[in-house]
């Protein structure tokens, strides 16, 4: 015990010692003026009961009643003062062993202080914060914007020809099917609100709708009540959209601007965003996303990964390569082994950097961007590059962050910041916060366990939890190409008149004409386009839609007839339509310097025999 009390909290440190100072400064960021902070040269004497040598070998800390602690537990008790901080402190106390562990922890580092300190600047740098994220989410939701702007906008000039009432797969005709079949369950299985009313227009008015309150985001405008409207609008075309709107980008579009919506401020005119635990929650879902892709691939027991050949075939069996897709598969295979390397670095090893230590997140984040700028630059993914190059803006900081603004928005910022920074506290809000992180958090688990196991291998309560919350979107598998297809056939459908002669109708985007360059064509989507490839990959009984395709180009459906790019019947329908197989592949160097040609191709066979108008 000590006779000379304090009237707070007294920490005694090493003032010579620089490893000291540096954390130090830290948690007095974090308690405050809650907790005294000296060094030992300046108070040895008010405190005579403790030995010199005592003070160089570790922290003291001296409570107001008189009692002494040491070491890891002094550090812990002093975080007690700190909001939010005060789990070691409880752990330290509670958990066998990890007070014992601890400790070993602090005289391991307290021996080695040069070393460590090395490593804390190397890791964390000079300032170990506490840090802040407006800048960085703010930031976030402008750009969750523009997407919300892209995926709504992209797919409104498509929606008539694909589940419009004279499209390829009519949202109203789905929903009173699934209605039959389902009954009162279908509005669980089905969340939509196309329920009320599955119209033309008023689908029209979901997309077009999502495009304008997208606006509002990018600027800042009632930014929750619009986010929420957003993820209802898209949720529910998601869910009337069938198969072309099943994608993971779709899915990672619901699950980002679910989240969103907890993250943004309640306003009306725009201003940064308070930090909340919504942040991380964000990087668990690029965590898992950048995870489970890579995972996916190893599990899957595809030899292409095993052995490092992929992006041997990759670049020309993608569903919509670039043109630089067509020089990078004339790179040796040398080169595309390395590339394989680099993408299973990116996706197994620096996700566990997202959790990490300052600079470890910046390492992550900056892997994982170039990564996607590599993605997007050798293939149309539509957003979803920009969209998980969004999430990694939320592993930088606003230290970090405010280096490429000009100094006049950086003033303006700061200025926000401390504005908001004692504005719109909620009760019940940290709460309410905590149970939304433990439900995705454990959802999220059951995900990547599925990942690691196999979803078969769950128990039974897991695979019907997630099932049962799956049709909202709010946690979701990942796992782009899990199987490398090592051939590319594509389907080519052709009309006639007389059974003999027949002309091609040529799509916007897919592969079609063997001169015809690889087209550029995201961040929009053309959804037919990619069903296609999925389409060529199997056959009519997986893919029925495509039968109403067919019948849909033999009826002369002017919003079918859109989605193409040259009918070669434009006065009115063929007689006849059919489609056929051909196994296509990017050209060699010499073959496309002599004729001119990106493709090459080779008929493989009949995919859709014949059929008229009339019947026969």
């Amino acid at each position: 015990m000590i006779e000379n009390k304090p009237t707070l909290p007294f920490l005694i440190f090493d003032g010579d010692c620089a490893f000291c100072r540096l954390w130090i400064d830290y948690w007095k960021s974090l308690t405050g003026d809650r907790v005294i902070y000296a060094p030992f040269q300046k108070v040895t004497g008010e405190f005579p009961e403790i030995p010199l040598e005592q003070f160089e070998k570790s922290v003291r800390l001296v409570m107001p009643s008189g009692e002494v602690f040491k070491g890891a537990e002094a550090v812990f008790r002093a975080l007690t003062y700190a909001p939010g901080k005060g789990g070691l402190s409880w752990m330290y106390k509670a958990i066998p062993g990890f007070s014992f562990i601890s400790e070993a922890i602090y005289r391991l580092i307290a021996a080695h202080r040069p070393f460590f300190l090395k490593v804390t600047r190397i890791l964390r740098g000079n300032d170990l914060g506490p840090h802040s994220y407006f800048l960085s989410r703010w930031l976030f939701l402008r750009l969750l914007g523009v997407i919300y702007f892209i995926a709504f906008f992209s797919f409104w000039i498509q929606l008539s020809g694909l589940i419009g009432s004279d499209g390829i797969l009519p949202a109203e005709r789905f929903l009173e099917i699934v209605k039959f079949n389902l009954g009162s369950k279908a509005y669980w299985l089905v969340p939509t609100l196309a329920w009320f009313n599955a119209h033309d227009v008023f689908l029209q008015f979901l997309a077009l709708g999502g495009t304008l309150f997208s606006v509002l985001v990018i600027f800042g405008v009632l930014t929750i009540p619009v986010l929420a409207v957003l993820w209802i609008f898209y949720l529910s075309l998601v869910s009337a959209g069938q198969v072309f709107m099943s994608f993971q980008w779709d899915n990672l579009l619901l699950e980002a601007g679910f989240l969103a919506i907890f993250m943004a401020p309640l306003q009306v005119l725009p201003r940064l965003s308070r930090e909340s635990a919504i942040l991380w929650l964000f990087r668990f879902l690029l965590f898992r996303l950048m995870f489970s892709s890579g995972l996916g691939k190893l599990t899957s027991g595809d030899p292409t990964w095993r052995n490092f050949t992929a992006l041997d075939f990759h670049y020309f069996t993608q569903p919509l390569p670039t043109p630089i897709a067509w020089y990078m598969y004339q790179l040796p295979e040398w080169f595309h082994k390395l590339s394989v390397g680099f993408m299973f670095f990116i996706e197994l090893v620096m996700p566990f950097f997202i959790f990490a230590p300052r600079r470890l997140r910046f390492i992550a984040g900056a892997g994982i961007i170039l990564l996607q700028v590599f993605i997007a630059m050798t293939g149309n993914y539509t957003f979803f590059n920009l969209l998980t190059i969004a999430l990694c803006v939320l592993l930088f900081d606003d230290a970090f962050l405010r280096r490429f603004f000009p100094k006049k928005i950086k003033e303006a910022m700061e200025i926000k910041r401390l504005i908001n920074d004692s504005r719109y506290t909620f009760p019940y809000k940290k709460l309410g916060i905590g149970i939304l992180a433990a439900i995705i958090i454990f959802l999220g688990c059951i995900q990547l366990s599925g990942v690691v196991i196999g979803s078969r291998n769950l128990l039974r309560i897991f695979q019907q939890t997630f099932l049962w919350v799956s049709p909202f979107r709010i946690v979701n598998n990942y796992g782009l190409f899990r199987i490398m297809a090592t051939s590319r056939p594509e389907i080519i459908i052709e009309g006639s008149n007389d059974g003999e002669n027949w002309l091609e109708y040529e799509f916007k985007h897919k592969p079609g004409n063997l001169k015809k360059a690889p087209p550029w064509v995201q961040p929009h989507q053309p959804r037919l386009d990619w069903q296609m490839w999925f389409a060529a990959l199997g056959n009519t009984q997986n893919n029925p839609w495509f039968v109403n395709l067919m019948e849909r180009i033999l009826q002369g459906s002017p919003h079918v007839l859109r989605l193409l790019e040259r009918n070669p019947f434009p006065e009115q329908p063929p007689k006849y339509l059919r489609a056929l197989l051909y196994e296509y592949r990017f050209t060699d160097l010499d073959t496309k310097r002599a004729t001119g040609d990106w493709w090459q191709r080779e008929l493989k066979g009949t995919y859709f025999y014949p059929i008229s108008s009339n019947g026969e």
